[in-house]
């Protein structure tokens, strides 16, 4: 084979053909998006949740850093709690010189469902968020105890 006669400063290494590759624009590209996709905070998966019990309430913490008051929502339900954050973001970007125009849209959406031991009173339901730490406080539901 001819390839085999050039001098060796001449043969193109494996590591400079591998660094090449991954500088070419739709690499760039593709890599940047799996960087975005592994940069957030809950891109897949769940959030931490903890559930603690006492003898008249429950106990929920989750914690969720990067997340903002008003993109939580929380559903309160007679045995269950489901926490949802949601996040939508825009990127614009505009060049007036060659008249491009490019608009990205980001949303996501996380949530849990955590089941109860008991029922739950929704009258005594407090809920707080602060330092990305979310803590809700379910008062329990008294039955009423039959004795025999």
């Amino acid at each position: 084979m001819m390839e085999d006669n050039l001098p060796e400063k001449k043969k193109p290494k494996f590591g400079e053909f591998m660094d090449t590759l991954f500088q070419e624009k739709p690499v760039r590209g593709i890599l940047g998006s799996i960087d975005d996709f592994f940069s957030s905070p809950f891109s897949f998966g769940g959030f931490p949740v903890d559930l603690s019990e006492s003898k008249n309430s429950y106990t929920i913490t989750a914690k969720l850093p990067g997340v903002k008051k008003d993109q939580i929502d929380i559903d309160v339900y007679q045995n269950y709690v489901t926490i949802s954050v949601q996040n939508l973001e825009t990127h614009t970007t505009q060049d007036d010189k060659s008249k491009v125009f490019f608009k990205k849209q980001l949303k996501q959406q996380n949530s849990r469902s955590i089941p109860l031991p008991g029922m739950v009173d929704e009258r005594k339901v407090k809920a707080e968020y602060e330092d990305g730490l979310l803590t809700l406080k379910l008062g329990k539901l008294k039955g009423k105890k039959v004795e025999l």
